[in-house]
């Protein structure tokens, strides 16, 4: 009877476990899909194994650590940009995210507002820059870009420091990306 109980018990917690390790479009503080902070370089043929995979053609191997490497569905459609670190074992330092199902662990994709953001991360700071602006994130690797057309006339074409209670709600997400040290 006791082995029943757990056995029933546990089927749940492995159903949830095996729900978020089948996700190929999750992005954790660890994790962008089948990409961990540890992935080595030579491993993203096999964590895309179904998908196309393009590096620049003057490489001689997929280890390099200044070029950028595309991932791409089979049908055609721009899912991630990769670049290296320059490490002995070459891991993932940026990833850059193209396609709207890659979806944070509390909700953010591409389809997302500043609203979303700020309702769901803590904003670290915000770095106007000449096209866009950067929100950075309090103990998260990942950092969303808004287009300054997203803003105020009045703000669009400053050189001055922008806070985040200036960028409207409804204002979209450009791009994303994860830094990993």
């Amino acid at each position: 009877m006791i082995k029943k109980t757990i056995i029933l018990l546990s089927i749940p917690l492995l159903l949830i476990q095996c729900n978020t390790k089948s996700n190929p479009f999750l992005i954790t503080k660890e994790s962008v899909g089948e990409l961990t902070k540890k992935t080595d370089v030579k491993n993203i043929q096999t964590a895309f194994i179904k998908d196309s995979i393009v590096k620049d053609s003057t490489e001689v191997a997929l280890v390099s650590s200044t070029k950028k490497i595309e991932i791409y569905e089979k049908g055609g459609k721009h899912l991630l940009s990769l670049t290296p670190n320059n490490d002995s074992i070459s891991t993932i330092k940026n990833i850059r995210v193209y396609d709207a199902r890659y979806t944070t662990d509390k909700g953010i994709n591409l389809n997302s507002t500043f609203k979303d953001i700020k309702d769901n991360y803590s904003i670290k700071k915000v770095v106007n820059s000449l096209n866009n602006v950067v929100i950075f994130l309090k103990d998260n690797d990942i950092y969303f870009t808004i287009d300054k057309k997203e803003l105020p006339a009045n703000i669009r074409y400053t050189n001055t420091t922008i806070e985040a209670v200036q960028i409207p709600d409804a204002a979209k997400i450009k791009y994303f990306m994860i830094g990993w040290d």
